[in-house]
């Protein structure tokens, strides 16, 4: 079994093959890595992907420049793209397929009750202090470990939490990239 180390992803082949796609064949395959931004796989599409691109870490890589070299509204919009944690929507089962996994893995479909209440509060506070739902890559983490960071970021100013949250947008993108070329 291969681990999530950066060596062992760099031998895994995503399928289709992105250098091999139309730009309208890697959009349909690869646009919803990033939840509900189709545009950050277009654009990195219309930077060029060569064979090097057809691994999770080289293609993660390349559609996370283009975020990040995104204009500051469009990255606003892609972080409000993204579900509360444990939130109503989670509740309701109206998450994407892979924000749903991603969830449950973290255990917080597992949630007590006060433990959806303080997601719930914590949920709140953020978007009333940010403007943009707290965004954390799960993977690895317990729903102990998120609440924890949920209050520590809380501490954040503006501008260092929309970094953060970029961040973590692009690492739940390299997971995805890398779970889809593993079959999961």
């Amino acid at each position: 079994m291969l681990s999530d180390s950066s060596s062992d992803t760099a031998r895994l082949l995503l399928d289709p093959r992105p250098s091999e796609l139309s730009l309208e064949a890697f959009v349909a395959h690869y646009g919803d890595i990033y939840e509900h931004s189709p545009w950050v796989a277009e654009g990195a599409w219309r930077q060029g992907l060569s064979e090097d691109h057809d691994t999770p870490d080289a293609l993660a890589i390349q559609m996370g420049l283009v975020l990040q070299q995104a204009a500051a509204e469009q990255q606003i919009a892609v972080i409000q793209a993204h579900p509360d944690l444990a939130g109503k929507a989670a509740l309701a089962g109206e998450l994407t397929r892979d924000s749903t996994r991603e969830q449950a893995g973290a255990g917080l479909d597992q949630c007590t009750p006060e433990e959806f209440a303080r997601f719930e509060a914590l949920n709140e506070a953020y978007k009333a202090r940010f403007g943009f739902p707290f965004v954390i890559a799960v993977k690895g983490l317990d729903r102990h470990a998120i609440l924890s960071a949920f209050e520590e970021r809380l501490n954040n100013d503006a501008a260092t939490e929309r970094r953060t949250a970029i961040e973590q947008i692009v690492r739940i993108a390299r997971l995805r990239l890398t779970a889809r070329a593993k079959g999961e």
